[in-house]
């Protein structure tokens, strides 16, 4: 027969087993080496791209966030705009320039992480206007015709396309006669916009964004301007540097340079960048 002695220390044993269990169990969330990890947030990434950008970024950022799961979130604009947003402190994670002289000075205020430097393409400049429009344009020359009343182009104060398109205007020796019909964009996309709705005959756009639309387009030769070398960097301070650096990689990278081809833009390493 079981003393009554040992069935309570046989109960006592048990119960200080249960109770020490609990303890360990508990104290193994504690412990570093043995912490539970917490599902992880689904990061969002805020980019500033400059507008010729519309279309190929919106599409890498599909393509990232499907490969990854990080969601990529879009601010479109004029590459000095979005500059002076950065430099006022705006909430960016990566920005990526129509010029590399924008991403220079941000390197020189210590505004970007300057390993993460990198230009990724060269754009072009196109005479786009609509398929119904009466209005037929072989080359640049042809908008200082006196038929043509309006012509846009972004912005040269703070867009490296409206820059070109002056550029290639002056080149041309037309920039007089052309300057009293210029419609200036507060960025390239909406000088495309512009033309789009008929407010003005003609607009000078990126040729990114020309290969979208469904109206007519002439390429503008290279030579006529400075090269609309374009560069990215990741902003110093983001919460979120390592999907930054990767999304910067995937632009540079085989998808991201099939995508960028499909859009008009010159990749580095197929054309030399002075």
């Amino acid at each position: 027969m079981i003393s009554r002695a040992h069935r309570w220390t046989s109960a006592y044993s048990r119960l200080w087993s249960s109770v020490l269990f609990l303890l360990l169990a508990g104290a193994r969330t504690l412990w570093p080496g043995h912490a539970q990890e917490t599902p992880r947030q689904p990061v969002s990434l805020t980019v500033s791209a400059a507008a010729d950008l519309t279309f190929a970024f919106q599409e890498l950022g599909t393509l990232f966030e499907r490969e990854t799961g990080t969601r990529v979130v879009f601010n479109f604009g004029s590459s000095g705009q979005l500059a002076q947003q950065i430099e006022q402190g705006a909430p960016v994670d990566l920005f990526a320039a129509a010029n590399v002289a924008f991403v220079d000075e941000l390197e020189r205020q210590g505004l970007i992480l300057p390993d993460t430097k990198a230009r990724y393409a060269r754009g072009r400049i196109t005479l786009w206007t609509r398929t119904e429009s009466p209005l037929r344009f072989q080359r640049l020359e042809d908008v200082a015709r006196p038929e043509v009343k309006r012509v846009a182009i972004a912005n040269p104060q703070h867009a490296p396309y409206g820059i070109a398109a002056r550029e290639a205007l002056q080149a041309a020796g037309i920039w007089e006669t052309v300057q009293p019909k210029l419609v200036l964009g507060e960025n390239v996309r909406q000088t495309l916009m512009y033309a789009e709705t008929g407010n003005v005959d003609v607009a000078i756009v990126a040729l990114s964004l020309s290969v979208q639309t469904g109206g007519h387009w002439v390429l503008i030769p290279e030579t006529s301007h400075q090269p609309i070398d374009q560069a990215l960097a990741v902003i110093k301070g983001t919460p979120h540097e390592q999907e930054a650096r990767q999304f910067a990689a995937f632009i540079n990278g085989p998808t991201g340079r099939a995508v960028m081809r499909k859009y008009g833009f010159v990749l580095p390493g197929e054309e030399p960048v002075q």
